[in-house]
């Protein structure tokens, strides 16, 4: 039987990573408190864990055992005319590179708090003040950023473990300067960042939050043969997304919430839970997301709409829109099973070869507020309010779904797709327009036009099977 992606993932994550990681055990730990940290929750430890990082670095890997405490991080150097990219430099905190052993970070339950006070945003790179909105404000020294990752691994060879550990941005201690118009402040300000890295990956037990960017930063070697697992993770209230994917392959989710992006106070587009979007000429291949829940993000709960992205599952996932897109996965290769939709959908993808479109299997699309984390659930700008708009996704496959709308949103306003064993039902009196090809057997239930659809199987609707055309 062939093995699932999901599968070859998983295969991958335990040979490649185990092997390293037992070398990471064995090597001699270093603690930030061996290099002045105090981990009282008051003193600024940046410069401990930057030299801890140096002595990694020195090492070529290593591994990091923290304390069940608070350690306070981050400084800005105002470098007035000095520096090309900021006017407010921000120090290196945890910063490993080019290691070819394991790196290992075993938080054992400490949390790493952004110091408040740090500049955010444009900033006058003489004088400090606050700058207005303005395109230019990221440009060159007129940037301030409490630091690019609170931790930020790139470049190594070796196996990377991160576990059991809070990452704390402090987004509400920030001074926040001008934005970068219409797209937010984009000024860097991450929680993990990993970038670069072809060696095995692994994040579990991480609470990830209110940063001023993204909880989670990925992007791997693009021909890379291990993978990145991210387990039992939580990023929320975030600025612009809870996990950023920007490039490579082989990545897995499992029990994982993307939440609540930029629902506090700052905010930078898409402001999603979750966004795929390969960036510099680069590609994304074999996502899988698994247990997984996106919502109640200010922007969209997962988005993939850019870039050379591609082949991505989710399995027993939950979306939820509150005021916003559910899910907007213009991109091929997508399959969703046994998933759950809260809100409206858009832009999913469709192509004229079938394999290439958006597949759903056994999946549940719904308007009932219960399922909201809020209450609220977002039905979109038609007045009809269809619980997915596709008017452009030729062969999307709906197979053994369940359109259940109890409340004011209609079944889907559809054109090409393919609906395959299906119930749907509206209660909503606006008329509906889920048109398609039907195939096996369908039953529909409320005001719902299949004029110009296709029907290949058998569908009843409101009682009456329709005849099959031609």
């Amino acid at each position: 039987m062939k093995a699932t992606r999901r599968e070859v993932i998983a295969g991958l994550a335990a040979g490649s990573f185990l092997s390293g990681c037992k070398a990471a055990v064995a090597a001699d730990a270093v603690t930030p408190e061996s290099f002045g940290a105090k981990g009282d929750g008051r003193t600024n430890d940046t410069d401990a864990f930057a030299a801890m990082s140096a002595h990694v670095n020195s090492r070529g890997g290593g591994t990091i055992v923290l304390r069940p405490v608070t350690y306070i991080v981050g400084k800005q150097a105002h470098t007035p005319g000095a520096n090309d990219k900021f006017g407010f430099t921000p120090a290196d905190i945890i910063h490993i590179s080019g290691c070819s052993a394991p790196v290992a970070i075993q938080g054992n339950g400490a949390k790493i708090r952004c110091a408040a006070g740090l500049r955010y945003g444009g900033f006058d790179p003489q004088s400090g003040r606050p700058l207005p909105d303005s395109r230019d404000n990221l440009k060159s020294k007129n940037r301030a950023v409490p630091y690019l990752g609170i931790i930020l691994i790139e470049n190594c060879t070796g196996s990377v473990d991160i576990s059991d550990l809070e990452v704390d941005g402090n987004l509400s201690g920030l001074v926040v300067g001008g934005r970068y118009a219409r797209a937010g402040w984009q000024a860097a300000g991450s929680g993990i960042r990993l970038i670069g890295n072809s060696g095995a990956e692994r994040l579990s037990r991480i609470h990830s939050h209110h940063h001023a960017q993204d909880g989670l930063y990925l992007k791997s070697t693009t021909d890379r043969t291990t993978a990145t697992t991210v387990s039992d993770c939580v990023a929320e209230y975030n600025g612009r997304q809870g996990c950023t994917i920007l490039g490579g392959r082989n990545y897995s989710f499992e029990r994982c919430r993307f939440i609540r992006t930029g629902r506090a106070g700052i905010q930078s587009l898409p402001r999603a839970g979750v966004d795929i979007e390969a960036e510099g000429g680069g590609t994304i291949r074999n996502v899988a997301f698994s247990d997984c829940e996106f919502s109640d993000n200010a922007g969209f709960a997962m988005v993939a709409g850019s870039g050379d992205s591609a082949d991505a599952t989710f399995t027993r996932c939950k979306f939820v829109g509150t005021t916003n897109w559910a899910a907007w996965p213009n991109k091929p290769g997508f399959r969703f099973s046994n998933c759950t939709f809260v809100g409206q959908i858009v832009h999913v993808y469709g192509d004229p070869d079938p394999a290439r479109a958006a597949q759903f299997m056994d999946c549940t699309f719904s308007d009932n507020p219960a399922l909201s984390p809020t209450g609220q659930v977002y039905g979109g700008r038609i007045e009809a309010k269809p619980i997915a708009i596709l008017t452009k996704s030729q062969n999307a496959l709906f197979n053994r779904c369940n359109f259940n709308l109890a409340g004011d949103m209609t079944l889907p306003m559809s054109t090409d797709v393919i609906y395959s064993d299906c119930t749907m039902t509206q209660r909503s009196p606006m008329p509906s327009r889920p048109g398609g090809t039907y195939l096996g057997r369908t039953t529909i239930s409320g005001n719902a036009n299949l004029t110009g659809s296709h029907i290949r199987g058998t569908v009843t609707l409101n009682g009456r099977p329709l005849p099959p055309t031609a």
